[in-house]
């Protein structure tokens, strides 16, 4: 019976990548049917052997400390896009590397890789994470082109000094309780080799091979979109007080373009010369929506349907987007002013936008039309409500928090706190993590729907169904028979080839298994190879710390790949596609580098 459990396993983990692969069913079914079948399979089936497999294992994988860190630092992400707390050492970072988007992204990832050697990968890739994602926004280029890249840098140079990774201090600790000591450095070499044959291919291949997913796409166009105009009212403390014109524009209106200022009851029009913008101005003004977003985080957009209105309250639910006017409705061929919309709906006006031209006069006076596209921003339940109405459709996909920028300072320091106790070993991350994502909905920088909404559920069963199919397979014995059947396989070849084909194995096995697992598996396993044929030790440890590390095939592979599955949009295909070739390139090289460098 115990083969059958063991057989049986293996039927369902290779049915359940399959599955994966194919992208005929959504992530979560798959999971979930991975889930009920091992529970099945050892319920209805009793497994007797290893003191059996109760279902309270195979369900512990949702309780894992990993699955816990990766959600709550999805959670604190959330809070540092919404507070644009990184928003100045992006654009700091990228104005050092000039104008090229490849540049920017290869000397991130090169930053990122480095820091690896001497830090944990986890608050690596937390730190770089929103930096790439800013740098997306800014650059117009798809965010799934860096992400996956990040994650597999910092692997790679984790694999370049013993504290690169927690692998490695798993792998010296098991190797030094056998009386093998390995020093700081002495992976460095053949780890750096390793790290240089992977970054080519991450850098010059692998962004052809990662799509560009449509959500990204439609949201680069909502960020780059048409014209709105705007009417902004110059109120006692506005920030555009004092702001001159030169050369006929004014400089420090961020991306607004001013197109005429009424200054009691006198107009004036471009090309502005000599003008000072004063309380009391009204000034009209065009820009995309993302300008007006961000004039709206600073304090400088006010709503344009009453003009003694001042700017708009901005808290954390606060959320901008777009409405259409639809035929039939009561708004249209009513003015701005008069249209009654920010009462009836308690959202703000902030631009309007038609196909047709409009002429030079003030906003609030513009008669709405059907097929006008408005501007509006309120909070959760405003669009609710606003949703309910025939009068106003709002365009869902168009729907976007407004940057709580007065509350950076707060997240940043909420987000330095968990990267500083992580790399300097003070707390476990995982504690860190879970109090930074409370801290950040305490104060304010997120409200709770946000954070539910930053809540990967995909993430949250991949990793809970993964870990059922990793416990029963070491249950099983299944991950025992494979590491002693390539063993028997390899036993008459030279030393060169049984390191080259021992490290295949191991590499295969670290994307389904955890890479901390199959580093206890195997590095017993190299010790014994390597006394068996009189091969140094330390080739087969290295072999094992470095094939451990190559979790680039699968999102479960490493905990890095979790954390920017979400972020990225990227599938289970993505990983497969795109890190089996360098799974490849890192055994390839190793059968060259591994044997030249122990002296095999």
């Amino acid at each position: 019976m115990a083969d059958f459990h063991l057989w049986a396993t293996y039927a369902i983990i290779l049915a359940t990548v399959a599955a994966y692969v194919s992208e005929r069913f959504t992530l979560e079914i798959v999971a979930l049917g991975s889930l009920v079948a091992f529970l099945a399979l050892f319920a209805f089936i009793p497994y007797e052997a290893s003191g059996g497999l109760p279902p309270e294992e195979l369900l512990s994988g949702f309780a894992n400390p990993a699955l816990a860190t990766v959600l709550a630092l999805l959670i604190v992400g959330q809070g540092l896009f919404a507070t644009d707390a990184l928003d100045k050492p992006a654009r700091i970072l990228a104005k050092s590397a000039g104008s090229s988007s490849t540049r920017t992204i290869i000397i991130t990832l090169i930053t990122a890789a480095m820091l690896s050697a001497i830090l944990n990968n986890t608050p690596v890739v937390v730190i770089f994470i929103p930096v790439l994602i800013v740098f997306a926004a800014q650059r117009n280029f798809p965010v799934s082109k860096a992400l996956m890249p990040l994650s597999f840098m910092t692997i790679l140079g984790g694999m370049t000094t013993l504290i690169g990774s927690s692998t490695n201090l798993l792998v010296a600790g098991v190797a030094g309780k056998a009386g093998l000591t390995i020093g700081f450095f002495d992976i460095t070499m053949p780890g750096l080799l390793l790290a240089a044959a992977g970054a080519l291919y991450v850098f010059f291949v692998m962004p052809r091979i990662l799509r560009d997913s449509s959500s990204e796409k439609t949201f680069r166009q909502m960020q780059s979109g048409t014209q709105f105009i705007g009417e902004i009212r110059i109120v006692p403390g506005h920030p555009f007080i004092g702001k001159e014109s030169k050369a006929g524009l004014f400089q420090g209106l961020g991306d607004l373009t001013p197109r005429l200022i009424v200054r009691r009851g006198m107009s004036f029009h471009p090309p502005f010369e000599n003008v000072v913008l004063s309380e009391g101005d009204r000034l009209m003004v065009t820009a995309t929506r993302r300008a007006f977003t961000q004039a709206l985080s600073h304090g400088a957009a006010g709503h344009i349907a009453d003009s003694e209105s001042e700017t708009a309250a901005v808290g954390p639910d606060y959320h901008i987007a777009e409405a259409v006017i639809p035929p039939g409705s009561r708004h249209a061929g009513r003015t701005i002013r008069n249209a009654g919309i920010e009462t009836e709906h308690s959202v703000h006006m902030l631009g309007v936008q038609r196909k047709s031209r409009m002429g030079r006069t003030p906003v609030s006076d513009i008669r709405l039309e059907p097929g006008d596209t408005i501007l509006v921003g309120g909070t959760d339940r405003a669009f609710e409500d606003l949703r309910e109405s025939h009068d106003l459709l709002v365009l869902e996909w168009s729907a976007e928090p407004v940057p709580q920028r007065r509350k950076a300072w707060i997240a940043f320091v909420i987000f330095a706190g968990i990267v500083v106790t992580a790399a300097l070993d003070i707390a476990p991350i995982v504690a860190t993590a879970v109090a930074g994502a409370f801290a950040m909905i305490a104060t304010g920088c997120l409200t709770l729907a946000q954070a539910g909404r930053a809540f990967d559920r995909q993430i949250f069963l991949l990793v809970g169904s993964a870990i059922a199919a990793a416990t029963a397979l070491e249950r099983t014995g299944g991950a025992q028979l494979i590491a002693d059947g390539a063993v028997a396989a390899l036993q008459d070849q030279s030393p060169a080839i049984i390191l080259s084909g021992y490290f295949a194995v191991v590499a295969i096995l670290t994307n389904f298994l955890s890479n901390n697992a199959t580093a206890v598996l195997f590095t017993p396993i190299a010790l014994g190879i390597s006394t068996a044929i009189g091969a140094p030790p330390e080739a087969f440890i290295a072999a094992t710390i470095f094939a451990a590390n190559c979790s680039f095939a699968t999102p479960i592979g490493y905990q890095t790949n979790l954390m920017v599955m979400g972020p990225g949009h990227y599938s289970f295909r993505d990983f497969i596609k795109a890190g089996m070739p360098l799974v490849a390139i890192i055994w390839l090289t190793f059968s060259f580098v591994g044997p030249w460098y122990y002296g095999l």
